[in-house]
């Protein structure tokens, strides 16, 4: 006769959609930080990592772009900007704060970069446009933008230098033979005068300063 007094095994707690889902993001997040955006990355390889069904992660993601574009988001959702206090700074305080906090995530330059080689047709790299418009608007009308700039391809421009900085900063670093923090105190600087050049009214005057 079987021993009643054996405890039965604890039943495993089934894990929610969002649970699953977050194990998934943070396995091809892992997976592209330890073997690199080229390595390539399958939904099947994933899940394995993730010790996930590999039939759920098609369910709930569909395509390599959606579950890398799932991912963006959640480190996006990890660090928020500067709240709503981002929106009400003058144009070149919300670039140099952008230049920093594209440094702190340099993953996700990375993988932003990854889906537009992928060509991604769902990409977007400024999702708070209309925010965008808004703050460059009031740029113009408080005189922190010329009157006649082009705040909106400005405002592209400067992203995709930071983009760039960021996703080649250990290559140029180590062609310029420097060490990657002193390169970032310099490129900052420049970057400030980029901004500078930029704000500058081009009239023959530098724009009204409080």
């Amino acid at each position: 006769m079987p021993d009643q007094s054996a405890a039965a095994p604890a039943k495993r707690r089934r894990r929610t959609r969002q649970e699953t889902e977050a194990d998934l993001l943070d396995a091809a997040l892992r997976m592209l930080e330890r073997d690199g955006a080229l390595a390539g990355i399958t939904l099947r390889e994933v899940a394995k990592e993730a010790g996930v069904n590999h039939g759920q992660i098609y369910q709930y993601f569909g395509d390599r772009q959606t579950l890398l574009r799932a991912a963006i988001t959640r480190l996006i959702d990890t660090k928020v900007l500067g709240a709503q206090s981002h929106w009400d700074k003058p144009f070149t305080e919300r670039r140099r704060a952008m230049l920093q906090y594209a440094l702190e995530q340099p993953q996700l330059m990375r993988l932003e970069a990854l889906l537009a080689l992928d060509g991604d047709p769902e990409l977007s790299l400024f999702p708070e446009l209309n925010r965008t418009q808004k703050s460059l608007e009031r740029d113009r009308r408080e005189g922190e933008l010329p009157e006649d700039a082009d705040g909106l391809v400005m405002h592209a421009m400067t992203a995709a230098t930071y983009l760039g900085y960021c996703i080649f900063r250990e290559t140029i670093a180590r062609d310029l033979g420097l060490e990657a923090e002193e390169l970032d105190e310099r490129a900052s600087a420049v970057y400030d005068l980029m901004l500078d050049g930029l704000t500058a009214d081009h009239r023959g005057h530098e724009r009204p300063t409080a």
